[in-house]
């Protein structure tokens, strides 16, 4: 499919543009800095990162590369905006691509994480759609998805993306990490509130664009 697995960064570059193409059209394609912040939300991200502009660029130039990615510049802009290639380069309807863009940013889920979590970019109806969604990556070819192993005790088994490689069927769940301290906590709660504000701005400044 590719000439070479995704590595995380690329992952998380491709999982947020996808994402904000679906969830929140009116400010994409995104610009280096609204990407930036994507990529850093504390929301919605599994593992929570601190990427800088030097990994980011680099990151895009790796799916840039692979056809998943472009720089594009409109008419009159003055700014350089990103956008995702991934539809047309594998193919894909929303309903696939906002699972693959939630199992980029979150990792291995259950069908019904997925349907919850996916609802801001493609809200599906039922389970029946979201196992029809995964139905159709994991029979593509190469397949996308794959199922695994049920953990004992679990209603239901996750899925993982291929795009970053192979994963073992029988993958267990990460297990889970201390119990962070408060100094911990507050640092993490300054680093959301610094993101979101940053979002808040980058935002601001495409709505302005928009009137430039």
């Amino acid at each position: 499919m590719f000439e070479r697995p995704l590595d995380a960064n690329e992952c998380r570059v491709l999982g947020c543009l996808v994402e904000k193409q679906l969830s929140t059209p009116e400010y994409y394609p995104l610009t280096l800095n609204a990407l930036l912040n994507a990529c850093n939300q504390s929301s919605n991200r599994d593992p929570v990162l601190a990427l800088d502009e030097e990994s980011v660029r680099f990151a895009l130039e790796g799916l840039r590369e692979q056809g998943l990615a472009l720089e594009v510049s409109g008419a009159g802009a003055r700014t350089l905006k990103y956008e995702h290639r991934l539809e047309g380069a594998l193919h894909l309807a929303v309903q696939e691509a906002a699972v693959l863009a939630e199992l980029l940013l979150r990792g291995p889920q259950t069908p019904g994480e997925l349907r919850s979590r996916c609802a801001r970019m493609y809200p599906f109806p039922d389970l029946a759609e979201v196992e029809s969604a995964l139905q159709l990556l994991m029979e593509a070819e190469p397949p996308l998805l794959l199922r695994l192993a049920k953990a004992p005790g679990a209603r239901e088994a996750r899925v993982a993306q291929l795009l970053a490689g192979p994963v073992a069927a029988d993958a267990p769940l990460p297990p889970p990490g201390p119990a962070p301290g408060r100094v911990a906590q507050l640092e993490a709660e300054v680093a959301a509130l610094k993101t979101d504000l940053a979002e808040l701005r980058a935002e601001f400044e495409a709505f302005k664009g928009q009137f430039g």
